[in-house]
């Protein structure tokens, strides 16, 4: 697809002063754990495993992206369990993610650094999947799908993150269960529990299909994980497969206590340097963006942001641009980033089809601000309230334009004055 050159459109928006803007530090109080693979080794001493036999085969279920050491806490989890006389194998449970192709999903593996070199431990990364039951939600009846190579096993472990879905609010969210239903699912299980989930309700969807794979799959437990501020370690906790619907929401609260937002709520216009799966299921944070875009789910309240451009993509996301569409303006180095089978595949999967559209695009940072400044409407650089972070995981360090600063929190602290400049259309910050 050919989009318009700058010389194309630079006539058709007059160039705005720009506002000054302040660079600012953000630093709210957080929980952190020192070591994570000491914690993870201290919390599944006590998880009951003495109905295993010796040898036996634990599949750990692992994959998802932007955990922090989560390749430390894999290498741990493998390690305890060599030690305790059992045999584990390493699962992807990631639905559909690596474009639902085993090749894809070892690669992601890989790219989190989780090797069966490293890991000491194979991987099975085949996507075949075995029926295991049918739930009735509402009124849909939903088959039931679990990994091959799980339940070829003699036991399942997974290890997840507690966290805020993007989708959805509710007791239980991102977490073990849904890598259990979803991640665990495969690309067949996945797209199930997706398409249903739209209709009937994520938790209603979620509990019931917990309950169908923990009567046909030997599932021990897992290893949750929560992340702080600074998207370290909050906490690192072993819970078995029958308490993971009681414990996972107070897991959650800690969760959202935890997690990066915003220093402010009311935003004109947000400017995001990256999106990624490794920064969020979403490419963007939907929590910290306010934009689920996800039929029969309402956004959430806060915060409250006119217009986002999205300049490009992450290195380690590979191209799947998905959360991309979450975004009002791009620009066409990020489309050329792209790689729209994965994104695609994503998509279809989740059912959640706005966050694979395509934004305007724009030929440069220049002419997206322009672009944003001018749609905004009744623009005034004095007053005009501008964001700019690098993604929605690491918000330790942002730009901020001149007018937020009186409102900013007292966890941030403002180190620089600023500048936005352009260079051959490229937006940089310099010292004022």
């Amino acid at each position: 697809m050919d989009f318009p050159d700058r010389d194309d459109v630079d006539h058709l928006i007059d160039a705005q002063s720009l506002p000054p803007f302040a660079r600012v530090r953000y630093e709210p109080a957080t929980e952190t754990v020192s070591d994570p693979a000491r914690a993870t080794q201290d919390e599944l001493a006590t998880l009951a495993l003495d109905d295993l036999r010796d040898g036996a085969t634990v599949a750990v279920g692992v994959g998802s992206r932007g955990i922090h050491a989560i390749d430390d806490i894999t290498e741990a989890v493998v390690a305890s369990l060599a030690e305790r006389g059992f045999d584990p194998v390493l699962v992807p449970a990631m639905g559909s993610h690596g474009g639902a192709t085993a090749d894809g999903q070892r690669e992601v593996l890989k790219s989190l650094d989780i090797t069966e070199e490293r890991m000491g431990a194979p991987i099975d990364a085949r996507m075949d999947v075995e029926q295991v039951g049918t739930v009735t939600v509402g009124d849909t009846e939903m088959p039931v799908h679990v990994s091959a190579a799980a339940l070829a096993a003699d036991a399942v472990l997974v290890v997840n993150r507690v966290k805020a879905h993007t989708n959805f609010t509710g007791p239980i969210e991102s977490g073990l269960t849904k890598m259990t239903v979803v991640g665990l699912g495969k690309q067949r299980g996945a797209k199930a529990f997706h398409s249903t989930a739209i209709e009937e309700g994520y938790v209603e969807t979620l509990e019931p299909a917990l309950s169908v794979i923990t009567e046909a799959a030997p599932l021990l437990g897992g290893v949750a994980v929560v992340e702080n501020f600074e998207e370290e370690i909050a906490a690192v906790e072993a819970v078995p497969a029958e308490s993971f619907v009681d414990r996972e929401p107070e897991l959650l609260e800690l969760a959202n206590e935890e997690m990066p937002t915003l220093p402010v709520d009311e935003i004109d216009l947000l400017v995001v340097d990256e999106l990624g799966k490794e920064v969020s299921g979403a490419g963007m944070d939907t929590n910290v963006i306010g934009r689920y875009r996800v039929l029969n789910a309402p956004d959430p309240e806060d915060p409250s942001i006119k217009l986002i451009y999205a300049r490009g993509l992450t290195e380690a996301t590979k191209g799947n641009g998905n959360g991309i569409g979450l975004a009002d303006l791009t620009r066409e180095a990020a489309v050329d980033q792209l790689d729209l089978q994965k994104t695609y595949a994503n998509a279809f999967t989740s059912g959640s089809l706005a966050k694979a559209k395509l934004p305007v695009v724009t030929p440069d940072d220049e002419f997206a601000i322009r672009t944003a400044l001018s749609a905004l409407g009744g623009y005034d650089p004095d007053t005009v309230r501008i964001l700019w972070i690098q993604n929605t995981e690491d918000l330790s360090e942002l730009s901020v334009s001149e007018a937020v600063v009186p409102d900013l929190p007292d966890a941030a602290t403002v180190v620089d004055r600023e500048s936005l400049t352009f260079e051959d259309g490229t937006a940089a910050f310099r010292e004022s």
